[in-house]
């Protein structure tokens, strides 16, 4: 089985980690990771990192992300969600389409969003959830996000069903009560479906289920994409001369390219074309940032 990245397609019940778990048992290795933290209750696009592509699960987890949405109006809940215990409802007839809508747009751009209580982020050391299911709350700073697109495709109350493009680290459970705040009737999250994330989306997505089949028909290989498409960069290759220097992370000066790169950063490939990491221009030589293919004895990329 090749490195790369696989798509999953995340059922509802499973936490992110526990797809992890089940990969390895499928898979049969130990280096997997996923990239961006679905709620168990959650479904969709679940791009997991294999063997030396667990390399790019930072880079993974800074793309945007697209999600659709159900949203439940006249409703607060523990959690944000249906999951939780209802905390107050409140009567929505009132609302009107347009009302529903202009609240939605409003919250396009630059945002602040309050992390919710049941959440992963540690607080010295423990997880938010790990206090909320003890019944204790701490304060959480507002952090900045952004939404790309905040649009209502139908509006069916108390139902409102949503398409958010967002950025990293945007909650969608918390965008959703924050609207029903807006519309002074409270809200939950009813259901949450993520469509993409970065280039990957979820028509190539496999279930576990599939991930096994393929695994046992040995096609498997066919469905991994390969690690550099995370990446938006120009590539290049590097001369039969600089390969050496390439497999050990040193820095490569412009004739180790067979063609001058028109920018920064680059993904450097081997002469017959395997991706080995992502170079950055310092001065008249390229660095390297972060290697995907070395030697057997693992060189460091040297700055």
């Amino acid at each position: 089985m090749r490195d790369g990245i696989l798509i999953i397609n995340k059922e509802a019940g499973y936490t992110s980690g526990d797809v992890v778990a089940k990969l390895r048992g499928i898979l049969h290795t130990r280096k997997i990771g996923h990239t961006g933290t679905l709620d168990p209750a959650a479904v969709g696009v679940l791009p997991v990192c294999i063997g030396s592509a667990t390399k790019a699960v930072e880079y993974l987890t800074d793309h945007d992300k697209e999600y659709r949405a159900v949203l439940e109006l006249g409703v607060t809940t523990t959690t944000q969600d249906l999951t939780g215990d209802v905390i107050e409802k409140r009567d929505v007839s009132g609302l009107t389409q347009e009302r529903i809508r202009e609240a939605v747009r409003s919250f396009e751009g630059d945002i602040l969003q309050v992390p919710p209580m049941y959440s992963a982020l540690k607080v010295n050391g423990v997880r938010l959830y790990e206090m909320a299911r003890k019944g204790q709350t701490v304060e959480r700073k507002a952090r900045p996000v952004h939404i790309e697109r905040a649009t209502v495709d139908a509006v069916r109350l108390p139902y409102v069903d949503l398409t958010i493009v967002c950025s990293k680290g945007t909650y969608i459970r918390t965008l959703c009560e924050d609207i029903g705040k807006a519309l002074g009737v409270g809200g939950a999250m009813a259901h949450l479906l993520r469509t993409r994330v970065g280039a990957f989306g979820l028509e190539e997505a496999l279930t576990l289920s599939e991930v096994e089949k393929k695994a046992k028909s040995g096609t498997i290989d066919a469905l991994i994409r390969p690690v550099e498409d995370v990446f938006p960069y120009e590539r290049v290759k590097v001369t039969e001369p600089a390969f050496s220097r390439l497999q050990n992370g040193n820095a490569l000066s412009l004739e180790c390219f067979e063609r001058e790169p028109s920018g920064s950063p680059l993904l450097v490939f081997s002469p017959d074309g395997v991706f080995f990491g992502i170079y950055e221009q310092r001065g008249e030589s390229y660095s390297c940032q972060k290697m995907f293919q070395t030697r057997e004895d693992g060189p460091k990329c040297r700055s």
